[in-house]
């Protein structure tokens, strides 16, 4: 895989993340969040803000139980 290839971070609806091809059309349910760069820079900065990899929608069901 070259280095020249470009990604996007991509998010979904249930706020877990992706990269993607930044010349590819996205599938559907996905949206550019705004970081691009190399397959390397986009992962390190999924690392840094994926830090509850739990789905949104499980996130509020536990924290509603909670009370």
């Amino acid at each position: 895989m070259s280095e020249s290839v470009l990604y996007d971070v991509v998010l979904n609806e249930e706020e877990q993340y992706s990269i993607w091809e930044a010349d590819r059309d996205l599938p559907a349910g996905w949206n550019r969040e705004g970081t691009r760069g190399t397959r390397e820079e986009c992962l390190k900065h999924v690392d840094r803000v994926w830090t509850d990899i739990r789905p949104r929608s499980v996130r509020i069901r536990q924290q509603a139980a909670r009370g």
